[in-house]
C-alpha cells in the first residue's frame, strides 16, 4: 500500500484558534494610523511598532516612518514608541530631541517595567529570562540596568551569580516559550532556593493560548504552518511548540508564496496558526494556497476564548503637533508642506 495512504487519507487543515492579532498589537497598530489620521505624515515610529513585516510596509504606504534611533526623528515632530517598550533613557532622548511622543507599549510589557523598578528600588537582584537583543527585553533591563542579570534560557543558569540568594527575584519577556520558561525557572530555583516569582505570571496571555492551541494541533498534523515574521519572537516560540508537541514538521512564513509545495509530501493534516502581531488576511491567504491543493477541509482547534482589549494610548487625546510646535520654539500654524 505504501504511497497510497497520503493521496487517500482525507486532507484538511487545523487552524488554531486564538490565533493572531493580541490585544496589545491590536492596541498599536491601531494608534498608528489614528496618528496618521490626527495629525497626518509623517508619524516616526522607533523600531517597527509590531515585528510584522506586512504590517510595517503596510503602514509605511500610510506615511508612517521607522526609525532605528530616536536620533533619526526630525526636531519638533511626532515619534511614537514600539508596542515592544523602551527604557527610560529612550525618553529622555525624546525629550532632548524636542519631540512630542506617543508610547504604543503594551499594558503587559509596561506591568514588567514596572515590576523592575519596584524590586529594583526594594534592592533585590533581578534575573530577567529572555532574548538577548530582543526590544522587549533591552527596555526592561534599562529600567534597573545594574539590579538585572539576563538569563537565556535554562543552559544561560549555570553562569548566573547574585549578590545576595535571600533577595533575588525573576521576571520575563511576555514572549516566549512557557515550557521553556519554567524550565529555567525550575534550574534557578534549584541555583537560588529563595528565589522569589513575580506576583502575576509575565508570560503574556496571548502567548501562552497560542502555544497551547498549536500544542493540541501539532499533535496530530504531520505539518505546521506558523504564519509570522523571522524577528517576531512569539512567532518562532510556535514552531518551537509545534515541534515539541510531535508535529513532523513545521515551518514559518511571513506569506502564502513561501510555503514550499515539497512540504506537503506524504501530508494529510496541516496545522496552521499565526503568530501575535499577524493581520488576519495573511493567514487566509494561506488557507487559500491550501485549498487549492486539496486542503478543504478546516476544522477550528480551540483553546480559549479572548476578550481582553486595551484603550488607546492617552496621547492621542490631545494636540500633539501644537505640542510639538512649542517644545521646538515653532509657531504651531500650519504643518510645513500643508
Amino acid at each position: 500500500m505504501g504511497g497510497m495512504t497520503a493521496t487517500t487519507a482525507a486532507r484538511r487543515v487545523l487552524l488554531a484558534a486564538p490565533r493572531g492579532y493580541c490585544a496589545g498589537v491590536d492596541r498599536a497598530v491601531i494608534a498608528v494610523e489614528k496618528a496618521l489620521e490626527q495629525y497626518g505624515s509623517p508619524i516616526y515610529v522607533r523600531h517597527e511598532i509590531v515585528h510584522n513585516k506586512y504590517v510595517v510596509q503596510t503602514l509605511e504606504k500610510k506615511g508612517a516612518i521607522f526609525v532605528e534611533e530616536t536620533a533619526e526623528v526630525p526636531e519638533g515632530s511626532i515619534v511614537m514608541f514600539s508596542a515592544h517598550g523602551v527604557a527610560p533613557v529612550v525618553h529622555e532622548e525624546a525629550a532632548q530631541r524636542r519631540l512630542a511622543t506617543i508610547d504604543a507599549t503594551c499594558p503587559l510589557v509596561t506591568k514588567v517595567h514596572k515590576e523592575a523598578v519596584r524590586f529594583a528600588n526594594e534592592d533585590y537582584d533581578i534575573l530577567l529570562i529572555g532574548h538577548d537583543g530582543h526590544e522587549e527585553v533591552i527596555g526592561t533591563s534599562g529600567e534597573a540596568p545594574e539590579h538585572i542579570t539576563l538569563v537565556d534560557g535554562p543552559e544561560d543558569v549555570a553562569n548566573v551569580s547574585v549578590r545576595d540568594e535571600s533577595k533575588v527575584v525573576w521576571l520575563s519577556q511576555t514572549t516566549l516559550s512557557v515550557d521553556e520558561t519554567m524550565e529555567t525557572v525550575d534550574a534557578l530555583k534549584t541555583k537560588f532556593p529563595q528565589l522569589i516569582s513575580p506576583p502575576s505570571d509575565d508570560i503574556c496571555y496571548a502567548t501562552q493560548n497560542r502555544q497551547i492551541a498549536v500544542k493540541q494541533m501539532g499533535a496530530e498534523a504531520d505539518l505546521v504552518i506558523v504564519v509570522g515574521s523571522k524577528n517576531s519572537s512569539n512567532s518562532v516560540r510556535l514552531v518551537e511548540v509545534a515541534l515539541g508537541a510531535g508535529a513532523r514538521a513545521a515551518h514559518l512564513v511571513d506569506f502564502a508564496d513561501e510555503i514550499d509545495e515539497a512540504w506537503l509530501e506524504g501530508v494529510s493534516t496541516v496545522g496552521l496558526t499565526s503568530g501575535a502581531s499577524v493581520p488576519e488576511v495573511l493567514v487566509e491567504g494561506v488557507l487559500e494556497w491550501l485549498s487549492q491543493r486539496g486542503f478543504e477541509d478546516v476544522e477550528i482547534v480551540k483553546a480559549a476564548e479572548e476578550s481582553i482589549t486595551f484603550s488607546l494610548p492617552k496621547e492621542l487625546r490631545r494636540d500633539l503637533r501644537a505640542e510639538a510646535a512649542e517644545l521646538s520654539g515653532r509657531p504651531s500654524g500650519q504643518a510645513s508642506g500643508e
